[in-house]
């Protein structure tokens, strides 16, 4: 049996009360990220770093003439928001992150920034993330759906993810999130 890197929590781990966590909200674009994530930070009384605002310039240009980015692409951005993390943790303090991490490559490159992080999966059906895509101002359009949803990974049960349904109203998606956390899911 190989030991784990001590600063690389096995997937499976449940938070322990008391431990200090960084959350990390994922899903597909139009899930939900943001707007959840802010919401469960303050709920927590955790400071929020929108993900999206760490991506290079050149992702946001790729991403806003409509083409998906590549590993290549999200590496130095999956990075960026790992050393966020770190620097949490550090500090001996929490928080919450909006990210994608669509694939399990990605979280487990996420997870390597500590012992404690963890992932919130906003699961939400195509036709619900097709309408709200199309009625937000945002960098990343609408035609790149379907590319997300062809990379997604969902987190599988190792990963103990606190999955919610991410087409309920915000005050229900943030009371099914938190009442999972606390519960230790």
């Amino acid at each position: 049996m190989q030991s784990q890197s001590p600063t690389m929590c096995p997937p499976g781990v449940p938070p322990v009360a008391g431990e200090v966590t960084v959350w990390i909200v994922m899903g597909v674009s139009g899930s939900g990220k943001s707007t959840v994530g802010q919401a469960l930070a303050e709920a927590l009384t955790l400071p929020f770093c929108e993900g999206d605002s760490l991506h290079p310039a050149a992702n946001i240009a790729k991403m806003a003439a409509g083409h998906p980015l590549t590993d290549a692409d999200r590496w130095p951005w999956l990075d960026l928001i790992g050393d966020w993390i770190r620097t949490r943790l550090r500090q001996g303090e929490g928080g919450v992150v909006s990210c994608s991490a669509l694939r399990r490559v990605y979280r487990d490159r996420l997870r390597q920034a500590g012992a404690r992080v963890r992932f919130v999966y906003l699961d939400i059906p195509r036709q619900v993330l097709q309408q709200r895509l199309q009625a937000r101002h945002h960098f990343m359009p609408a035609s790149l759906l379907d590319s997300q949803l062809q990379t997604l990974e969902p987190p599988t049960a190792d990963e103990a993810p606190v999955v919610v349904r991410g087409d309920l109203d915000l005050l229900a998606t943030v009371e099914l999130a938190l009442r999972q956390i606390r519960d230790g899911a």
